[in-house]
Parts: C-alpha cells; sequence; structure tokens
C-alpha cells in the first residue's frame, strides 16, 4: 500500500504554524457542502470575503474503487483541467468520509499535491451515512477514527483535519475532541450540534460546548452552528474563542455573508446584502468561465437558494426555473435570472427614499429580522419541535441566534462560567 511503510515524507507544518503560515489565518470558511461548495460556488465565495473553502465531501471507498474508471474521480475532483486546487483555488480543504484507512489514504494520495490538507468528515448525520458507516456513524467508534485520522497524519505531505459534531454531554465532547488531536488532526471544526440535531429537527447548535472545545486543545478550532447574519461572526466568535467561523447553509443563501457592509451606505447589518440577481448572474458567469463542469444540479440547487426571497412572488419564473432543461440550461438559467433581475430592480427603485428601517420586517415565529425580497439573505422556518427537545425553538436551516442569546445568557448566570 503505497505511503503506508517505507516512504519518506517531507516535514510539514501543523497546528497555528499550519493555520498562520500555510493558510493564512483564516476567519471566514465555507463549508464542505455535497453537490454545494463545488468550484464554481468556491471562486464566488472568495469575491466576498471567504478566506478558505472546504470541497464537497468524497467519499473515500467510491473514490478509491473507481480510480480506474474514466472520468470518474474528475466529477467529484477535477484535476486535469488543472483549476481545482489551481492557484485561484487556494487555500482549499479537500473532504473525504471513510471507514477504511486503506482506501482513505490511497484517494487523500491522489489530491495531496493539488490542496492544502484533507479533512475526514465525522459530522455527516444523513441515513445514508448510517448505512454506509461513515461521517457521524463513526462517533462511537473511537479506535476506527483514530485509526482513519493517523494513518493521514502519519502518510500524507499534507495535513489531517477533522469536522464532527458534538456530544450530549461537555465532558465526553471534549475527551472526543482531544483524541481526534492525539490521533494527528491539526485542525478541528466543531459543529455544535448533536448527531440527532438534523432535518426537522435542526435546532441550535451549542457555542458552549465549541467553547469548552477550544479551552480543552492546542490545535485550532472552527465553530460551526448559528450563523445568519454577518454581525453573528464576532459573536461566535467571541462567545467561543474560536479561531474561525465555518458557514454551510446561510452562506449558500446569501455568499456575500462574510464581506462587511460598504462604508457609509444605507445598510441591514453589519454585512453586505447585494441583490440575489445579481448573485446568480455572476455565479453563472463564473460557471460558463471554467473548464471544469459544474454539475447542473448544483446550478440548479444555487439558484433556488440565491432567489429564494422573490421566487414565492415571481412563480413564473420558479416554474420556468424548474423545467429547463437540455444543453443550453446554462444561457437558459441567465435568461431567467437576468429577468429577474430586471423584476427586482423595479422593486428597488420604487422603495428609494425609504429607511433601513422601515424596509426591515420581523419573522413572527423567530422574531428575526426579514430584509426586502430582491436581496440575497438567510433562510429560516420553523418547524415542530423534536420530543427530544420540547423546551427549544426548531428552525430548520439557518437557526435563531437571538433564542440562543437567550439561552447562552441564562446558562452563564446559573453556571458562573465566562
Amino acid at each position: 500500500m503505497p505511503g503506508l511503510a517505507g516512504e519518506t515524507i517531507s516535514p510539514k507544518l501543523g497546528g497555528y504554524d499550519f493555520y498562520h503560515k500555510v493558510l493564512g489565518s483564516p476567519k471566514h470558511v465555507v463549508a464542505p457542502m455535497v453537490d454545494q461548495s463545488e468550484l464554481a460556488w468556491r471562486v464566488l465565495s472568495r469575491r466576498y470575503g471567504a478566506q478558505l473553502a472546504y470541497t464537497p465531501m468524497i467519499n473515500a471507498k467510491m473514490f478509491f474503487i473507481n480510480q480506474g474508471k474514466k472520468g470518474y474521480r474528475d466529477k467529484f475532483f477535477n484535476i486535469p483541467q488543472g483549476e481545482e486546487g489551481g492557484p485561484s483555488d487556494r487555500p482549499l480543504i479537500v473532504q473525504f468520509c471513510a471507514n477504511d484507512h486503506e482506501q482513505l489514504l490511497a484517494s487523500a494520495k491522489a489530491v495531496e499535491d493539488h490542496c492544502d490538507a484533507v479533512d475526514l468528515n465525522l459530522g455527516c448525520p444523513q441515513e445514508i451515512a448510517r448505512s454506509g458507516h461513515y461521517g457521524a456513524f463513526l462517533m462511537d467508534d473511537w479506535d476506527l477514527i483514530y485509526r482513519l485520522i493517523n494513518t493521514l497524519h502519519q502518510n500524507l505531505k499534507v495535513p489531517v483535519t477533522a469536522k464532527f459534531r458534538v456530544f450530549p454531554t461537555v465532558e465526553k465532547t471534549v475527551e472526543y475532541a482531544r483524541m481526534l488531536e492525539r490521533a494527528g488532526a491539526q485542525i478541528l471544526t466543531c459543529h455544535g450540534r448533536l448527531r440527532e440535531q438534523r432535518g426537522q429537527y435542526t435546532g441550535l447548535a451549542d457555542w458552549d460546548k465549541i467553547r469548552a472545545v477550544k479551552a480543552a486543545v492546542s490545535v485550532p478550532v472552527f465553530a460551526n452552528g448559528n450563523i445568519l447574519y454577518h454581525s453573528d461572526i464576532a459573536r461566535c466568535l467571541a462567545a467561543t474563542g474560536a479561531d474561525a467561523v465555518m458557514s454551510a447553509e446561510a452562506q449558500l443563501y446569501n455568499p456575500t455573508l462574510f464581506a462587511p457592509a460598504v462604508p457609509g451606505a444605507p445598510a441591514f447589518d453589519t454585512g453586505l446584502h447585494v441583490p440575489h440577481a445579481d448573485l446568480a448572474i455572476e455565479y453563472l458567469r463564473i460557471v460558463q468561465g471554467l473548464k471544469t463542469t459544474t454539475s447542473l444540479s448544483a446550478v440548479k440547487g444555487h439558484l433556488f437558494k440565491l432567489m429564494r426571497p422573490a421566487l414565492s412572488r415571481e412563480t413564473d419564473l420558479r416554474d420556468q426555473l424548474s423545467r429547463i432543461r437540455g444543453p443550453r440550461t446554462i444561457e437558459h438559467y441567465i435568461g431567467v435570472a437576468e429577468e429577474m433581475k430586471q423584476r427586482m430592480d423595479r422593486y428597488a427603485q420604487e422603495a428609494e427614499g425609504r429607511s433601513v428601517e422601515e424596509l426591515i420586517s420581523k419573522d413572527p415565529d423567530t422574531g428575526l429580522k426579514v430584509l426586502p425580497h430582491w436581496l440575497a439573505q438567510p433562510y429560516f422556518r420553523t418547524l415542530s419541535k423534536s420530543p427530544q427537545s420540547q423546551s427549544k425553538s426548531v428552525v430548520q436551516g439557518m437557526q435563531s441566534v437571538s433564542a440562543w442569546r437567550t439561552h447562552h445568557h441564562v446558562h452563564h448566570q446559573t453556571h458562573n462560567q465566562p
């Protein structure tokens, strides 16, 4: 097995040396998202403040057993075109899910010259991860996790990192994080939700557990969960002590999440909120300009998320997006986005002269602010409560940060801990 024994590996940086000298001390990180953090999206994200990005999760088993199948690997990480992992796609971390250390190492070896690190997914809570025995469903097999991480740590040219979910108790979460560090993980991303918190029971991420992890380990820690608006980034960093914030769904609905508002211009938050149709067009132009093929399922998913604030009103455009097929799909998508832009520009012109306060409304269920429907913004939807969590409000995707702050304040009043 290449790399397992007898192969000399050049010294590599780890921990904070790696974080500062290779990654450039990023604070704003785009999460690994299946069929959504693809190259074109990473290009767009970097234009608006993202300082580090992860690839979508790659299944190491499938990547390994299909290595001889022409074009298979290129669908997940296209090395031949030279754009993925190229100079404009750095810093970049490639994420794998796995349960076999040899398959994981072989797959990671294939990409190690085209990325800055390889990440192990220990957080996926979906049923496919349960049946495939990977992601968050490895949480109870610490020996296996240790072997997976340590094999990469000992045999790759680049560092290994890990993204994981928390346990019900702070104590076990901290113990788990320390084990990941001992195994060789050079950065830990702590998603402050339990394995059971998914789908309609997503709930709030626990920033207290992220803070405990940060205090317990010596490697950099990224915080994941409860980010809706740009102003939440500073709150999260202050509350957790984390080195960076990673965002998934909030960044999908607003790829300018990490960009600050324009100084002196009317602002709805500390961050930038631009017309979603403009972002859709910009993204589609990026897709057109790349040699690397972007899957049409990824493109369609992005368009429905980006323009969601208006698609419930502009139902004819929503229907057009749904029906578009064929070899000129991207061109037709651009046509829909341009029509959306014309309509949204008219709404924005009609609102000229109104104050920011007049343009903001409140979601009746969560109390969160809702921006004018022509702007990119987070999406949240209140859903039924989990039987195991009747006392918490449950919001799919982007969670109620205001609700979390209330909980967090009470928690620290009773526990006398900073």
